[in-house]
């Protein structure tokens, strides 16, 4: 299939989400900018409500519903900032949410997706969750899915339109992290939209490379993600997701989750910003493209989320040594 969310449906997203989210912080990094060689942007969506940028299109996919499709209310999948946002947001329009989740999914997301107003259904795994959600679509609530829905990519590219307004110019590089693909697909429809010659780089870990694996199959291919980066951690990539993917990336760069501990652990010393590994790794990904990048060339990092249990970084620190 063709990708069919443009650069007029993340503007248009952008004026119905207006005041609904943060606009959040674009600005210089010293410190990565003299690690890498380049004049370095970070865009801190980790300090975005929720704690990532999934009420970006949360809020533009409920908005463009019905009073009858709000009553009888909301249902999703997720183990991660989705069920949170989808419930922070329902919460906030008076709709009820329900989470379908993994039991798998870590004690922290499923207290935060509570926390947000959220109902929380443990599942099997996820396969079972999405057969479940079908069934309660069927009986009247609306499914919406986390990536594969234009209304969510279109609203996760209002990141985008912040980026490029906020970035202080021209961008050459710009790198994201890419689960289903939802993310990075609308913000590149923005960017790519606004300045073709900017590249974009999607990033993945090991352990969960679902894009990289459905590109090389040429079709969506089931994982089973092993990654401590849960967020990153999609069953699958989506035709619509794929398409975007080859449209708007120049590559996939695929990072260890020791190298996004690493990153994760300097940013939060040097840069006072907690991430989860799941942002953590666009960090990694640019050290090493390092030696591609061009004297005069700007790049910018976008830091996704910040949803991590502390205890889980104690541990991690220990397991690989950093």
């Amino acid at each position: 299939m063709d990708f069919d969310v443009t650069l007029a449906d993340v503007q248009a997203a952008a004026t119905r989400i207006a005041g609904k989210v943060r606009r959040t912080p674009t600005y210089h990094s010293a410190g990565l900018s003299a690690r890498l060689g380049v004049e370095t942007w970070v865009k801190v969506e980790s300090l975005q409500l929720g704690g990532s940028f999934k009420v970006r299109g949360c809020y533009n996919r409920l908005m463009g519903l019905s009073e009858a499709e709000l009553k009888h209310g909301v249902v999703t999948v997720s183990g991660g900032n989705h069920a949170i946002a989808v419930s922070l947001v329902a919460h906030a329009m008076g709709a009820r949410a329900l989470v379908l989740m993994p039991k798998a999914t870590p004690e922290l997301n499923i207290a935060l997706t509570r926390q947000a107003g959220g109902e929380v259904e443990l599942c099997e795994d996820s396969v079972a969750a999405f057969a479940k959600a079908e069934d309660y679509a069927a009986q009247g609530m609306v499914h919406v899915h986390s990536y594969d829905d234009p209304a969510i990519i279109a609203g996760h590219g209002t990141l985008g339109l912040e980026l490029a307004s906020d970035a202080g110019g021209r961008l050459d590089h710009v790198f994201i992290s890419v689960g289903g693909g939802g993310f990075s697909a609308g913000v590149g429809a923005a960017l790519k939209g606004l300045d073709p010659a900017v590249r974009l780089h999607g990033v993945e870990t090991e352990g969960a490379t679902t894009m990289t694996q459905a590109l090389e199959a040429g079709k969506p291919v089931p994982i089973r993600p092993t990654s401590i980066a849960r967020t990153l951690g999609a069953p699958f990539a989506t035709e619509r997701t794929m398409a975007a993917a080859r449209q708007f990336l120049e590559e996939i760069v695929t990072v260890s989750d020791a190298e996004a501990v690493r990153e994760l652990i300097w940013v939060l010393q040097n840069g006072r910003v907690l991430l989860e590994p799941a942002a953590a790794c666009v960090v990694a990904a640019a050290l090493a493209r390092k030696d591609s990048f061009r004297p005069g060339e700007r790049i910018c990092l976008v830091l996704c989320g910040s949803n991590v249990a502390l205890e889980d970084i104690a541990r991690w620190r220990t397991e690989f040594a950093v």
